[in-house]
């Protein structure tokens, strides 16, 4: 039974090798996690990518802009430009941590739960979940 499950299951992935993953342009993704450290709650970061090659999103308190580039598994985000508002000081903190994540990130990947995942050169990853609507 088990040797079926695993034949089942090299087949469906085999079937998608065919089929390059993409990452969504003009959806927002949500932010759940910025490497180590969950988000606080109630906090509404997002990541859209737009096909014109500008992303774009909410920092927790702040709106944000950068230009980005991606080829296959690579992604980078430019210089982060954003809104000026102060909030709670640990909402503030947890947007720079945010930003400074995305400048480092090199690559992305979909995890085994169908997570998008940009990747820093060193450490954990950003995981965010694509908004539903």
């Amino acid at each position: 039974m088990r040797g079926l499950l695993l034949i089942a299951l090299a087949a469906g992935l085999s079937g998608c090798a065919g089929h390059a993953v993409k990452l969504k342009q003009d959806h927002s993704y949500v932010v759940e996690w910025i490497g180590e450290r969950p988000l606080m709650d109630d906090a509404n970061l997002t990541v859209t990518l737009g096909a014109d090659g500008r992303a774009y999103g909410n920092g927790g308190c702040n709106h944000w802009f950068a230009p980005y580039t991606v080829n296959g598994d690579t992604l980078s985000f430019g210089k982060i430009g954003s809104t000026r508002k102060l909030c709670a000081e640990a909402l503030m903190e947890q947007e720079q941590r945010f930003f400074q994540a995305l400048q480092s990130v090199q690559r992305w990947d979909i995890s085994p739960t169908e997570q998008t995942r940009f990747w820093p050169a060193e450490g954990k990853p950003i995981r965010l979940w694509l908004e539903e609507g």
